[in-house]
């Protein structure tokens, strides 16, 4: 990812930038812009962003500018179409683009959020922007306090869902809107939208349609040369987009699967043979706990906010092995999001058979992580703050409850995609990826593709019990059939043993210090019976969120 900043109003917004150690690339009067600045021939726009389009060749025919780069791109968009322009731009992005005539500045984030942008200020104050809530920080004199709210959601869901940061006063623009500066109107330009198209077409119809925009999803984001890496579980997801890219890609296909020992569960005798099937060169990488707590550190560090997903650190690891081998590496993330996976199960058994839970609580406990521990674990003064902020479920409840979509399963995934997706999936992936000087790219995230989506007939996602049924039609041929009819498991990270050994002492030392980071927030004694009883069920889950948020904020000091 290409780091930017930028700051408008205020006294001195060139000084202001030059805080978190931006120099200034372009300064005019009220705004100063840092990173890959560009300008308009004529004049009419100056933009810096991280841009990415998928459609760029289409966009440079329609606007006439042959050679544009993919940010000239954007910013001619925006010059014409004003908020609309993210519409017409595929791809991932996250920019600012300044129109003088107007005295206008046009921050603008992808629909599917595969990049971010981070704001904070106001209409008096002024407006700071960044690729980075680290940036952010500094260039808008922020302060490091947590946000409590933002802590009690990721304990919740393991990772911090919607426009908050767990940095308190540091916003994050939602994707799929373009915020107008300095009024701070946000423009929605793209969202999840249920249009059900021929709902009484067989399910073989709509996959046929759907397959069409997969193979052009991963044909766009294969490099044009050289070789491209595909990170391969096993699962139907990262075997379709390994397949594809094996059909496709102008050049090698490396594929890598990880594992960490052999004395637990994986996906390995899977993901090889899907490896075997589509010829591609198989990579499989090994990560034991002692590699793990070696590393954890480093990861969360790359991470803008904490992710609780024990994987990340693995994810950090594979992504260096395939930058020695690539620079464009591929995933199979957004199918669970968009089709309906395994983990929509808890919510869609609640909506047939009901229970003592609302809707609300009952999405909140679905997570399987700290919702119902919060009233031990949060210290008195951390549960007396929150009682004046946004009740649990602020972020989610009205898109679930109605949100436009009459199908139950459609403001499931409608909130998967907007929340889990970007808030914890994609800027996951873009995070690390970028960290290892990597291109990650998505297919299955493609907006088009989600478009499909919610245009299929819900009973064609979720067919009896089978899940994602219209994706494993639409890829049928392109995989063994036990690869593409076996029931999903996922990555199984044994952290449930690992804190009842290797990673028991490292955990008592860093949560149990006197110096903690943590201390304030979580009850010491909690944390204490925790480490002492990791035998008790999901212990190893929940006591990997309190441990990834304090090493989280010592790499942010």
């Amino acid at each position: 990812m290409s780091a930017f900043a930028g700051v408008f109003g205020g006294p001195d917004p060139a000084a202001a930038l030059r805080r978190p150690g931006f120099d200034p690339a372009w300064s005019e009067g009220g705004l100063a812009l840092a990173g890959a600045v560009e300008q308009a021939p004529d004049g009419g726009w100056i933009a810096c962003g991280d841009v990415v389009l998928d459609n760029a060749g289409e966009l440079r025919r329609a606007l006439d500018l042959p050679g544009a780069s993919p940010l000239a791109l954007l910013a001619a968009l925006v010059r014409r179409d004003g908020a609309d322009a993210g519409r017409h731009a595929l791809g991932m992005y996250a920019a600012a683009v300044w129109l003088p005539a107007e005295r206008r500045l046009w921050l603008l984030r992808d629909g599917a959020g595969a990049r971010t942008l981070y704001f904070a200020g106001d209409v008096t104050r002024g407006w700071s922007f960044a690729s980075s809530p680290r940036a952010l920080r500094r260039a808008a004199g922020v302060s490091g306090e947590v946000d409590l709210v933002a802590l009690r959601d990721y304990l919740t869901c393991a990772f911090v869902p919607g426009e908050r940061t767990m940095w308190r006063g540091v916003a994050e623009l939602r994707p799929g809107t373009a915020l107008s500066l300095p009024d701070g109107g946000a423009h929605v330009f793209w969202e999840p939208t249920e249009r059900i198209e021929d709902a009484d077409a067989p399910l073989e119809a709509h996959a046929a349609r759907l397959r069409d925009l997969i193979d052009d999803a991963v044909r766009v984001r294969l490099p044009a040369s050289g070789p491209v890496g595909v990170y391969l579980s096993g699962g139907v997801d990262s075997s379709l987009v390994t397949a594809l890219a094996a059909r496709m890609a102008p050049g090698p296909v490396h594929t890598f699967s990880l594992h960490f020992g052999g004395s637990f569960a994986n996906e390995l005798a899977w993901s090889s043979l899907v490896a075997r099937h589509c010829g591609t060169q198989h990579h499989v990488l090994e990560f034991p706990a002692s590699v793990i707590q070696k590393h954890l550190p480093e990861s969360l560090a790359a991470l803008d906010d904490p992710i609780g997903d024990p994987l990340t650190t693995p994810n950090l690891l594979i992504g260096r092995a395939a930058a020695g081998v690539t620079g464009t590496i591929l995933n199979g993330e957004g199918g669970d999001p968009s089709f309906g996976g395994p983990k929509n199960t808890p919510m869609l058994l609640h909506a047939l058979y009901g229970g003592a839970d609302d809707l609300t609580t009952a999405y909140l406990r679905s997570f399987g992580k700290c919702w119902d521990d919060l009233p031990s674990l949060l210290t008195a003064d951390v549960q007396a703050a929150l009682r004046d902020g946004p009740p649990a479920g602020w972020w989610f409840a009205p898109r679930l409850v109605d949100g436009g979509m009459r199908h139950f399963l459609n403001r499931l995934l409608d909130v998967n995609v907007r929340f889990k997706g970007a808030d914890h999936i994609l800027t996951k992936v873009a995070n690390l990826t970028s960290a290892n000087g990597l291109l990650g790219r998505s297919p299955l995230a493609d907006r088009r593709v989600i478009d499909a989506s919610f245009a299929i007939p819900p009973e064609h996602k979720l067919a009896g019990t089978v899940e994602k049924a219209v994706l494993k039609a639409a890829v049928s041929d392109l995989l063994p059939v036990e690869v593409v009819h076996r029931p999903k498991s996922g990555m199984l990270v044994p952290v449930q043993a690992w804190f009842q050994n290797e990673l028991r002492s490292y955990a008592r030392a860093m949560l149990l210090d006197r110096n903690a980071r943590t201390r304030s927030y979580f009850d010491p004694r909690t944390v204490k019976e925790w480490l002492d009883t990791p035998r008790a069920p999901k212990r190893g889950v929940k006591l990997w969120l309190l441990l990834t948020m304090e090493v989280w904020l010592r790499a942010n000091e």
